[in-house]
């Protein structure tokens, strides 16, 4: 009987899912159309907004270029060493923090204070720490994704069960045990929550980094093609970025679903 009961309700959610679908397609090729009635109405300055086929064209020399693929492994690679160390240090900073009331009334406010603080005024330092190359820039990403991983992890860890912490504790599980086999199998959406958002943040972090100072990266290319004028080009890259980040948002969202599906 229950297994009818889901069959049946996920059949009444196909025809909501279908319009959701509906819609979001919808809004994509409205926003295509408009950008295309205001780049041909002429409101704007020159090639400030270019028509489609022509960012279309510009987006197909972009990706047929070698130079682009080698400053897109920079930024990769800075925004995936960014989030490892910064992940890591939020999910300790998080577990310390839940498991721990006195310490997160002394320590997390701070987290709240510094948490919505724009990182990018950390920069100057980042450089005189780490110079000029990628290492400022992963220490831009470690930073930017830090927080938010770190207050997602802490929240999570209240939100646990006090059973299953109790049953931990009768068994004597150390920290360790405690952290592997109670804690984060507990709080797995918002520590995946907190690593989308981060991966989000990385991002933005390096990115702004990279148009700060650098010679190579994404974020550098963006520049070149800001200061060339080459607004076609410019918006490419942009395009590639916006993929990149949804994909890579669906990657971890993905990895959420079915970890739910193996607990079923």
């Amino acid at each position: 009987m229950a297994e009818i009961g889901r069959l049946n309700r996920a059949r009444g959610a196909r025809p909501w899912q279908a319009a959701v679908t509906l819609v979001r397609v919808a809004i994509v090729l409205g926003a295509l159309v408009a950008w295309q009635l205001l780049a041909i109405s002429g409101w704007l300055y020159g090639e400030v907004v270019p028509a489609l086929p022509v960012i279309g064209a510009a987006l197909v020399k972009l990706l047929c270029s070698g130079d682009f693929y080698w400053n897109l492994w920079v930024t990769v690679y800075e925004v995936a060493v960014g989030l490892a160390i910064g992940g890591f240090s939020g999910l300790v900073v998080g577990l310390v923090l839940g498991a721990n009331p006195f310490i997160a009334r002394a320590y997390e406010p701070y987290l709240y204070y510094l948490g919505p603080t724009p990182k990018i005024i950390f920069f100057p330092v980042m450089i005189m720490w780490f110079g000029v190359g990628g290492g400022s820039k992963i220490a831009m990403g470690a930073l930017s994704c830090f927080f938010p991983i770190a207050l997602n992890v802490a929240a999570g860890m209240r939100q646990i069960d006090q059973v299953l912490i109790r049953v931990g504790r009768s068994f004597r599980a150390n920290p360790w045990q405690m952290a592997t086999k109670i804690y984060l199998p507990a709080m797995r959406h918002p520590v995946i929550n907190g690593l989308r958002l981060g991966l989000g943040v990385a991002l933005i972090g390096t990115l702004l980094a990279e148009t700060k100072l650098s010679k190579y990266g994404v974020g550098s290319l963006v520049m070149d093609a800001y200061a060339r004028f080459d607004m076609p080009r410019m918006y490419a890259i942009l395009i590639v970025l916006f993929a990149l980040a949804i994909g890579a948002n669906a990657l971890v969202s993905h990895f959420g679903r079915l970890d739910d599906i193996k607990q079923k």
